[in-house]
């Protein structure tokens, strides 16, 4: 069968036209310049702590965050080898999403049995995570708004649920000719400032007491059979009696985990703030996420100035599960998709990008976190949460909570809890099967959706996914 382009080749611009809307483009994360916050000294001597937290992301800072809600006079410390807030909590879409499965059909064909229940949790944690921003004081730019699936291939159609938007109906909401129906889900997904969230919530969590140690990496963790653990730094060792482990993308301080998390780049774009005008040619006036249904899948968003946020598609894995700043510029892909935007709205030709950057998403086999219990409980940690952690890791710390405190909840009795997923394979195995994923979820957006032998291997041992 001759591959067939998609939507987005079919109505490419001119190069010279995507050449001139990123001519002014700087390599920068606009969230991070954009987001006022404190510096936090790092760890000057050793210390004692009832819990020290490894990771300055959203995952350990809810868990220190919530830590100290739980139990004001406990000691928490918190150590992050850069800044807070640098690395993937900073430079996400900010779609907070209640979905901990990463959607129905992964949550379903995974966990069947329990699905329902993880959907009502997912939910739930979305509340709770809405109620604390208000009640918190949190300035995150938090918007309810809900989530656009569109189709931009015929096929597709298909694929949305009975009573979804026509191709009218759709294009009321967003208009962009490439867009024949739509499932606008309102009620299970946020839009945030994902590094004022960060920002935000460390100094939350240092108000209630939470100690935040900045450019402290920790280099080493001893788990004795008996007594505190210790976490090694430059600076010192801090001892503690539980530790919580939060950092998802980076190599795991516990040796079983190493080979559960690879990291694969997302690559993202915006643009200048648009003129009234500009955005009257798109409508918008819903401010809903936005995002396509191919396999190798766009997402958009409005910001607070009316800039357009505009990433996906390529996923990109670097051989030796390395991450490195150099792999953030990759102008082949910033040109795509530059090119897919304009096809996408060609009212906006004109429009010019403002920012370009990438971040490195920990990707796990079973494409949702997984948490697990070391130490004889006194160590905890999840990862993986595959680009859907901007809500999750709430969740995750209140299981890594629940379990650091010999707690038997609901969250703890999860199967996707108790379960640990298949780990990737060493080198080079691991880039030969990502790679040929990779290739063959591009064949099928070539081919009218329809999965190779591969793909279909892939789905049948529990191990397959669409986007």
């Amino acid at each position: 069968m001759p591959r067939r382009p998609t939507a987005y080749e079919r109505h490419a611009p001119a190069r010279a036209v995507v050449d001139a809307a990123l001519a002014g483009s700087r390599h920068a994360v606009f969230w991070l310049e954009d987001a006022p916050g404190t510096s936090y000294d790092a760890l000057a001597a050793s210390a004692s702590a009832d819990l020290a937290v490894v990771g300055g992301g959203y995952c350990g800072l809810w868990t220190a965050l919530l830590a100290k809600r739980r139990n004001p006079g406990a000691r928490v410390v918190l150590l992050e080898a850069g800044t807070v807030g640098w690395a993937a909590s900073g430079r996400n879409g900010g779609f907070c999403e209640a979905s901990l499965t990463h959607g129905e059909e992964n949550g379903r064909s995974r966990w069947p049995d329990e699905y329902d229940a993880l959907d009502r949790l997912g939910h739930e944690n979305l509340d709770a995570l809405e109620a604390d921003v208000r009640t918190l004081g949190i300035d995150c730019q938090l918007e309810r708004t809900g989530a656009l699936a569109v189709a931009v291939e015929p096929h597709q159609v298909a694929w949305l649920g009975p009573g979804h938007l026509d191709r009218d109906a759709v294009r009321a909401e967003i208009d962009s000719p490439l867009f024949l129906a739509g499932e606008w889900d309102r009620d299970g997904s946020a839009l945030v400032h994902p590094a004022r969230l960060a920002r935000e919530l460390a100094r939350v969590a240092s108000e209630l007491g939470v100690e935040v140690h900045e450019h402290t990496r920790v280099v080493g963790l001893d788990t004795p059979a008996r007594g505190p653990v210790v976490l090694r730094t430059p600076a010192g060792a801090v001892t503690a009696d539980r530790a919580a482990l939060a950092t998802n993308v980076f190599p795991s301080l516990l040796r079983r985990t190493r080979l559960m998390t690879v990291p694969v780049y997302d690559y993202v774009l915006m643009t200048e703030p648009l003129s009234a005008a500009q955005l009257a040619s798109i409508g918008w006036a819903g401010r809903q996420g936005l995002g396509d249904l191919a396999n190798q899948f766009h997402y958009a968003r409005l910001t607070a100035d009316n800039r357009i946020l505009w990433g996906g598609y390529d996923a990109i894995y670097h051989r030796g599960r390395r991450v490195r700043a150099a792999y953030e510029e990759r102008p082949e892909t910033f040109h795509r998709l530059a090119s897919h935007f304009l096809a996408a709205f060609p009212q906006l030709e004109g429009l010019r990008f403002t920012h370009r950057w990438a971040g490195a998403i920990d990707t796990s086999t079973q494409f949702v976190a997984f948490h697990g219990l070391a130490a004889r409980g006194r160590v905890a940690y999840a990862a993986g949460f595959t680009g859907l952690g901007v809500g999750a890791t709430r969740f995750a710390a209140e299981v890594m909570l629940d379990r650091l405190s010999g707690l038997s909840t609901e969250r703890t009795r999860l199967q996707m809890v108790q379960r640990t997923p298949p780990p990737f394979p060493p080198e080079p195995l691991a880039a030969i099967g990502i790679n040929a994923t990779r290739w063959s979820l591009d064949r099928a957006d070539h081919h009218e959706g329809r999965r190779n032998l591969f793909l279909k291997t892939l789905d049948a041992v529990g191990l397959g996914f669409d986007s």
